[in-house]
């Protein structure tokens, strides 16, 4: 298992992604740095906890769409689906938690984007991430696009587009722009988990391995011909296919991915609803706390 001796320095850790995530993260400490205190120095700075998150997000994407994360979720199901909760669950919360809500001001500030509006309703957000999501993992969607480069990358990109889309809904980082109050947005994160269930049940309690990239090697070599330099069909003449980079079957690797994933999703929409409601139920009693004390009326003891 995770016998990568086959594979070079470079189709390991995808230098050239890793400098692009890492000039990413440069422009974020220049944006909330030197940009900041010159062009809008009355706007508060980011937090430390922010720049953690930012950074953090930066990192788990490099590994899960550039790094070793995605070299191995070519090579078995199980890691393709740590890759897809890294970067549609995980990472597109930390990034909106991370940026200042300046900086989404500033981005967001032309008119062209109003006319686009009607595209962040909360119900069309809800149903374009989790149809999209569930389309790709059905069998033949999902190894079309896993061995069409092109289609591969614009699918992916969509994806990544509506998780944010979505997620805003949820954790918005400028107030003044949030369409939904807490309680809707408890019932928002509960229509999510729902939605995305049917995908996840389809992949665990399935009885037979459903996606040919990990179990057909002629499949599979196609793909690997996007992560390796050279010809791909070499490496069936060293390797059997994929199999031989884990200990289990086809069928148990597909249903630990499943597992993976809606183990992730469960977690991340937990911590997010315990968040929201931690902070509707502080908002609440403090809105309480501000209320004038009642006093008896002057002829109330005559």
């Amino acid at each position: 298992m995770l016998d990568l001796q086959y594979f070079s320095f470079e189709e390991l850790w995808s230098p050239f992604f890793f400098f692009f995530m890492a000039g990413l993260v440069i422009l974020y400490f220049y944006m909330v740095g030197p940009w900041r205190e010159k062009h809008v120095p009355d706007e508060p700075k980011a937090t430390i906890t922010q720049r953690c998150y930012f950074v953090v997000a930066a990192i788990l994407y490099y590994l899960a769409q550039g790094g070793p994360l995605e070299l191995l979720g070519h090579l078995n199901f199980t890691f393709h689906m740590v890759n897809m909760s890294l970067s549609y669950l995980i990472v597109p919360p930390l990034v909106l938690l991370g940026v200042p809500g300046f900086l989404w001001r500033k981005a967001f500030s032309a008119d062209f984007w109003k006319r686009l509006s009607w595209l962040m309703h909360p119900l069309l957000t809800l149903l374009l991430f989790n149809m999209l999501f569930s389309l790709y993992h059905v069998p033949v969607v999902h190894d079309f696009v896993m061995t069409h480069f092109t289609v591969h990358r614009i699918y992916y990109m969509v994806l990544l587009v509506t998780s944010f889309m979505m997620w805003w809904q949820i954790v918005c980082p400028v107030p003044e722009w949030s369409r939904i109050s807490d309680v809707k947005k408890m019932g928002y994160i509960f229509a999510n988990g729902v939605l995305l269930t049917p995908a996840c049940a389809l992949i665990i309690f399935s009885g037979e391995p459903l996606y040919a990239i990990y179990n057909d090697p002629a499949v599979w070599v196609t793909a690997m011909g996007y992560c390796v330099t050279g010809d791909p069909a070499l490496l069936l003449q060293q390797i059997s296919g994929p199999d031989h980079f884990t200990m289990t079957n086809a069928l148990e690797d597909q249903q630990a991915g499943g597992i993976i994933m809606k183990l992730v999703q469960e977690v991340m929409y937990g911590a997010i609803l315990a968040y929201v409601f931690y902070s509707w139920f502080r908002r609440e009693h403090s809105s309480e706390d501000d209320m004038p004390p009642q006093t008896e009326h002057a002829g109330g003891n005559a």
